[in-house]
């Protein structure tokens, strides 16, 4: 790159990155376009629609109304992946849409849950709407006409589709109508036998009222009939403090670890802290372009994202050192060094993403908007490792910082040996993780395993109308420690019903002496009106058919990785390595949530979903270069000299992209509000626990395999 260019891609970079703080800051056009505030937040951040339905059926069954929270899961993530479902009393269920403010487009888009049948013209009824797996407005284009043609895309489950193809092959040329509660809602003309399990309505007059028919259909696949007992818009569960405060953590957390860097790598640092400022605005301008719901854990994990994303620039750097140091000179190990790291970067984060993509396919609830988050971190970090540090470290080039002393060298150090050492590390690994289980065994003991939070074992929502309108930093400040006195308990979640004094405070389960407790100490502290107050009990929002969804995800993403991973770097015992390593760290975390006694609650999936991602990624970097200099091997080396070799050599890329994603959540935990902390601590045990893991464990595991499982090869 000539001096010339070199300035214009460094003048064009500022110039993009003031257009992009400005458009982050201030939006484009009139419609603020962009803007940071237009990014969609969650109930805990900006509040939303609150929707209570009851089953009209008076003694519904357990199985029912899980069976139907579920489904109305389904249904309102359309709305939001962050949207809440959970029961509250003995038949009535609450949904909470988070980002919205008009209860009465919910009520209308959502529709209103009923039954829906499928009958021949004789008023035969051939199956009920549980039997429909998805219904889904489209559009096909008439290749004669060119005019569009709009439909409703229905899919049945097995015995759906058995008892619609018995129907429709008895009734090609009749009407079979779609009856919901009591009403024809549409009666299309029957074709031919449709034997696949997938039929589609046509010819409907617009695509809006095929979307209707749609959403009237998926209503009434739900196993209960429901009727609306209220609708509220609720305030946010947390204050803007908990935004300031976090937004505040984030820019110090970049600060530091540009400040790491530079000091670090000197001029590849300083193209990397200026790549990394590039790629935050980039994931607030994506955020709002995509339309993805930011909850406080989502600004956790974006600012996790951030220190993860040096890793890249890291394994970068690392390898233009090691080559300057072989004696190439500045230009050529900059080539070098972007390509040797290629399939190491490659590689960690193709699996990430592998993970991510299986996350969105089968989770749900907020598994979905964690995987839309991290995939959307994995692809814009690799791009702007690979491109745009790329031309800004040549721009810094061209321009005439050139010597060696502003890039640095990586001698060749003296292989440290790890191998020698593995039973220790082994050990250690298995204390930890005997700690972990004798403390799950000692409080189950006691009660409960693990601290539960409202969010997996439910409780008490109580409806209070104060006298006076107070904000919820009020609420915090004044009500929180009233509530804790009756409950002895900490765990205490609080909204604002937008435009009343009513405050809803959801705690873990009152019996009934506590309940006439709370009562009087409402009204002694705040004069409040008894006849007022409201309680229910309410279902966990994590159903169990949610875990099980983020637990399935997990096996299937952990597979996929193990497969990837064995084709690679074509030998299953690498795969295993890294699975085991992973299994490992994710035991460690979830002891300290024992331990320490840390809530288990929506954040606890978040959590483990990002050890997992963390993990796999610092495994692979190590793995790389284990197989690079297996090729490379010299007839006086052995095994176990190659892996102390490999490990030393990435040491200090473990050590830095550590201490750089340790920085980002550290400065969370200090500065960060309560249920920050409470996700930000295991997730710095995670961190230290994924260096260790891929510095101690990973390659030792994958010696023992190679060596000790399988007859040695001549």
């Amino acid at each position: 790159m000539k001096k010339s260019r070199g300035i214009i891609v460094l003048i064009l970079a500022a110039l993009i990155t003031a257009g992009m703080v400005f458009t982050a800051a201030v939006g484009i056009g009139d419609s603020e376009s962009g803007a940071i505030k237009h990014i969609k937040l969650g109930l805990d951040l900006a509040g939303g629609v609150s929707i209570t339905y009851e089953s009209v059926e008076e003694n519904p069954t357990a199985e029912q109304m899980s069976d139907t929270i579920y489904k109305l899961q389904k249904r309102v993530e359309t709305y939001s992946t962050e949207a809440q479902v959970y029961q509250e009393g003995d038949r009535r269920i609450n949904i909470e849409i988070p980002g919205v403010s008009d209860a009465n487009a919910i009520l209308e888009e959502l529709g209103k849950p009923g039954s829906l049948l499928f009958q021949t013209q004789d008023g035969e009824v051939i199956l009920d709407g549980s039997h429909v797996t998805s219904a889904k407005a489209g559009n096909t284009t008439d290749k004669l006409t060119g005019n569009n043609n709009y439909v409703v895309q229905l899919t049945f489950d097995e015995e759906g589709k058995e008892k619609f193809a018995e129907a429709t092959q008895a009734n090609i040329g009749n009407r079979i109508a779609i009856v919901y509660d009591g009403n024809t809602v549409s009666a299309p003309t029957v074709k031919s036998a449709i034997t696949n399990g997938e039929c589609v309505i046509e010819n409907m007059e617009s695509y809006e009222a095929a979307e209707s028919l749609a959403s009237t259909i998926r209503i009434g696949s739900l196993q209960l009939e429901l009727k609306e007992i209220r609708s509220n818009v609720v305030g946010a569960q947390l204050g803007e403090e908990a935004i300031s405060t976090s937004l505040k953590a984030g820019a110090i957390g970049i600060a530091l670890v540009v400040i790491f860097m530079v000091i670090f790598y000197l001029i590849p640092g300083l193209a990397a802290g200026l790549a990394l400022v590039i790629y935050t605005l980039l994931v607030l301008l994506t955020l709002n372009a995509f339309e993805i719901t930011l909850t406080l854990p989502g600004i956790a994990g974006i600012i996790l994202s951030i220190g993860m994303a040096v890793d890249a620039n890291v394994i970068i750097f690392a390898r233009i050192r090691e080559e300057i140091a072989a004696g190439r000179n500045v230009k050529s190990a900059m080539k070098e060094g972007f390509r040797k790291a290629m399939s190491a970067i490659v590689d960690g984060n193709i699996t990430t993403l592998i993970a991510a993509a299986v996350l969105y396919l089968f989770g749900s609830g907020s598994v979905r908007g964690f995987a839309q988050t991290l995939a959307l971190g994995i692809v814009l970090s690799m791009f702007t490792a690979l491109v745009i540090t790329r031309l800004i470290l040549n721009a810094f080039y061209a321009v005439g910082l050139k010597d060696k002393k502003f890039f640095g060298q990586q001698k060749e150090r003296k292989a440290i040996n790890f191998i020698g050492k593995r039973n220790l590390f082994f050990a250690i690994s298995i204390a930890l993780i005997l700690i972990g289980f004798v403390f799950m065994g000692v409080h189950s003991a006691k009660g409960t395993t693990f601290n539960y939070s409202l969010d997996f074992m439910g409780g008490t929502s109580t409806n209070v109308t104060f006298n006076e309108d107070m904000s919820i930093q009020e609420v915090d400040a004044n009500v929180k420690p009233v509530v804790q006195e009756i409950t002895k308990d900490a765990n205490i979640q609080t909204q604002k019903v937008a435009g009343t004094n009513q405050v809803i405070i959801k705690t873990r389960e009152l019996n009934l002496s506590e309940r006439e407790a709370l009562n009087n100490a409402l009204k002694e502290n705040f004069g409040v009106d008894e006849s007022l107050i409201t309680a229910e009990s309410i279902s966990s929002t994590v159903s169990k058919e949610m875990r099980w969804d983020a637990f399935k995800s997990v096996l299937i993403a952990t597979l996929c990785m193990l497969i990837y991973i064995w084709i690679r770097f074509n030998d299953l015992r690498f795969g295993a390595s890294a699975v085991i390593a992973l299994i490992h760290d994710v035991l460690v975390v979830i002891g300290c949530y024992a331990v320490v006694r840390i809530p288990v609650g929506g954040t606890f999936i978040a959590c483990m979903l990002t050890i997992v991602g963390y993990s796999i990624n610092a495994t692979i970097v190590i793995f790389d270069r284990i197989r690079e200099n297996l090729k490379l091997m010299k007839n006086k080396e052995s095994l176990h000299d190659v892996v102390n070799k490999s490990v030393t050599q990435t040491l200090s890329r473990s050590i830095n992209t550590t201490v750089t994603t340790f920085i980002t959540i550290a400065v969370l935990f200090i500065l960060g509000v309560s249920s920050i902390r409470e996700f930000a601590f295991p997730l710095m045990v995670g961190i230290i626990c994924g260096g260790y893991t891929s510095v101690c464990i990973t390659g030792a595991l994958w010696y023992v395999m190679k060596t000790k499982l399988v007859k040695k090869e001549k």
